[in-house]
């Protein structure tokens, strides 16, 4: 092997402590550096240098001794070393080269801090036994990788290989690389992009991360609908069943993404229900959602867990297999919930835990590292907002993006603005959607799974009232009169007007007592997605006002108080005006003769006399040119008339759609009925 003279920049030799000017062989040479196996040499006075610094020699003792008086004092010392003649200075080049022969070069050096590389007379040999000077091919076999698992139960890659500047680049290009310093290897998330890249760089695989990426690469056309669920109380449309088989598929660790409306709830639910095994379960839900989640878990598990709804910031004593709670007190129960040793942790509108500074957001965190199971269920478009879902995805799989910075860098468009780094845009969004969607999420739009929907999906939402000791006092006084009244004769005497009095305090007790847990749903349903619109109900003018003042520029609306050429303006507005989410609406002035077609989603904070009257309130949306099938809620104070009124009217819905020329039951038929229902209660609590 040529043996050359190179000279690299002082600064990088005296950080590396090698010679400046050093004889060597080239074992390897790569794009950006070289392998050099030499030692120092007394060769560089022949250039004019000095052999240890490599500065120009200027002065007759240094150009003959090849070193300056500076790296040179003890030799330039003729009292000490013995004079000036010919003999000593024969003796010290000797002594000198002796001493640049043992500071050995054995490294890699990049190119840039090469100054110059001539020949060199003088030669050095490297060991053959020296590593380096293995065959390419022998070198790129040791270069490796291994599956590894971390202490939190995360896997990743493990690599290594001999020291190389080029490898090191190469690592150091993948997002979420780490050094393990103490053992000499380096780290890197287990994603398709670090395998392309480590393979590209001529690293072999280990075939269990090649199998581990093809598991966890997602073909939902692979993934079967056949979904045995004993027990489930309800059946599931296919492309639910789809979405339990990919929860089953992921180990139920998955973000279920699909589109308002579409069963969330039911598909977490019944992967609940096919692992009888799991006893221990956490939910964390919106305050507004706390009813709605324990009704759903009665309507579709089979009951044999019971069910714990959690209140106020001080814990209690935990009983319920299944625990319910809101994101607001999440904070004050987080030590509580670890203690529970949970076995599965659903979040609920988990973009809710967006702000890494939010204490809601700090205990789920906490909370899910200590849970091996962890459902992500949302229906905002996470290529929106995707900000708002990184803390989600790595609660789901930490592997994924290990790195925050680099995350909004490459997809929330991050820009400085002069004050701070803003993160709320969007970049990369197509890439960012098939790298979920082929891994950890499934998400299904309505126009894709229309074929299996209803025209219209029913949904009650249970909603807890704030003035129950006042309802349950008129309540108590309402029934009384009709115990005192019913059979008695006394009913015919008693005018409608006096009966529908009674009932009306009653409604509007209900209500008001629910009004405040009403808007919180509104809110948390109309800030899901920028786009939804939804379309609300009421009778009372001042709950239409309430919200109306609530929403502001959101929302528009219509009663009896809004003239014909407003009303239209209104709808208008509804339809065309992307800002405006909410219609407000009285059932008799809205609920015919408009066009609501803009929203797919209906919502009932009130009730009407006749089911006809629903019906018709319901087909402002569900009209010629709705291409969406129409999700209808009815938003109910718990234990209180209206659940009544509900009952009623379903069933005399059902009559009306049964009968073939659509006559439309009375009101007054309805009222009777419920007088009679209150009146058979009253009997069956005295028995």
């Amino acid at each position: 092997m040529k043996t050359y003279l190179i000279t690299i920049r002082p600064s990088y030799a005296s950080h590396k402590r090698i010679p400046n000017v050093f004889a060597a062989v080239k074992l390897i040479e790569t794009p950006r550096a070289y392998y050099f196996w030499g030692h120092g040499t007394v060769e560089a006075a022949q250039t004019g240098r000095c052999c240890a610094c490599g500065r120009t020699l200027t002065h007759p003792v240094s150009i003959t001794l090849g070193i300056g008086p500076v790296c040179g004092q003890h030799y330039w010392n003729w009292e000490l070393v013995g004079g000036f003649s010919e003999e000593n200075i024969e003796r010290l080049k000797q002594e000198i080269g002796h001493l640049y022969r043992e500071m050995k070069v054995d490294q890699w050096i990049p190119k840039s801090v090469v100054q110059n590389i001539t020949d060199c007379t003088e030669q050095v040999t490297p060991p053959e036994t020296h590593p380096m000077l293995k065959s390419t091919q022998k070198r790129s076999a040791i270069k490796s990788t291994e599956l590894m698992r971390y202490d939190n139960g995360d896997y990743g890659i493990k690599v290594e290989f001999p020291y190389n500047p080029d490898d090191v680049f190469t690592v150091k290009r993948i997002t979420g690389r780490r050094f393990n310093s103490t053992e000499k290897y380096w780290t890197v998330p287990l994603n398709p992009e670090s395998v392309e890249t480590l393979e590209k760089g001529g690293w072999s695989i280990d075939p269990r991360i090649t199998k581990f990426l093809e598991r966890a690469t997602i073909v939902l056309d692979d993934l079967s609908t056949d979904v045995d669920i004993p027990g489930l109380r309800m059946p599931l449309f296919e492309f639910q069943k789809l979405g339990v088989s990919f929860l089953e598929h992921r180990n139920g660790r998955a973000l279920i993404g699909d589109e308002m409306g579409l069963g969330k709830t039911a598909q977490a639910l019944a992967y609940l229900q096919l692992h009888p095994e799991i006893k221990r379960t956490i939910i964390v839900v919106p305050a507004s959602l706390k009813l709605n989640w324990k009704k759903e878990i009665s309507m579709w598990m089979d009951g044999t867990r019971s069910v714990q709804i959690l209140k106020g910031q001080t814990p209690y004593n935990l009983l319920g297999d299944i625990l319910i709670i809101n994101y607001d007190i999440l904070n004050f129960w987080v030590e509580a919930l670890i203690n529970y040793e949970p076995q599965v942790l659903i979040a609920d509108e988990c973009h809710y835990v967006k702000n890494n500074s939010a204490k809601r957001t700090k205990a789920m965190k906490k909370l899910a590292k200590h849970t091996e199971r962890f459902i992500g269920l949302s229906g905002t478009p996470i290529v929106n907002r995707p900000v708002e879902f990184f803390n989600a995805i790595k609660m789901i799989d930490g592997t994924m993006f290990p790195n925050f910075w680099d995350y909004v860098h490459k997809y929330c468009a991050a820009r400085h603005n002069g004050y701070g780094w803003d993160f709320s845009g969007s970049s990369n969004t197509q890439q960012l959607h098939e790298l979920l969607t082929s891994t950890i999420m499934i998400r299904r739009k309505k126009r894709d799974v229309l074929k299996d929907l209803p025209d219209k999906i029913y949904s009650f939402v249970p909603c807890h009232m704030d003035d129950r000791g006042e309802y349950d006092i008129a309540e108590h006084d309402f029934v009384g009169y009709v115990t005192m009244t019913k059979g008695t004769g006394e009913a015919e005497r008693v005018s409608r007007a006096e009966e529908l009095a009674k009932i009306e305090k009653l409604k509007q007790l209900a209500v008001r007592g629910k009004l405040i847990e009403a808007i919180g749903w509104i809110q948390d349903f109309i800030s899901s997605d920028e786009q939804i619109k939804l379309v609300v109900f009421a009778t009372h003018r001042f709950v239409i006002d309430e919200i109306l003042k609530f929403f502001g520029e959101k929302a528009v609306k219509v009663d009896g108080g809004v003239s014909l050429k407003d009303r239209q303006k209104a709808v208008e507005r509804f339809q065309n005006d992307p800002d405006v989410q909410l219609f407000i609406g009285n059932i008799k002035a809205a609920g015919v003769g408009l066009t609501l077609t803009a929203a797919s989603n209906v919502a009932f904070l009130e009730l009407p006399w006749t089911p006809g009257d629903l019906v018709q309130a319901e087909d402002r949306c569900h009209r010629i040119g709705q291409k969406d099938s129409v999700n209808v809620y009815y938003l109910l104070a718990q234990n209180t008339i209206e659940e009544r009124i509900a009952r009623l009217l379903d069933s005399k819905r059902k009559v009306l759609e049964s009968v073939l020329d659509g006559a439309v039951p009375e009101d007054s038929s309805l009222l009777g009925e419920l007088i009679n229902d209150y009146y058979e209660y009253m009997l069956t609590k005295q028995e």
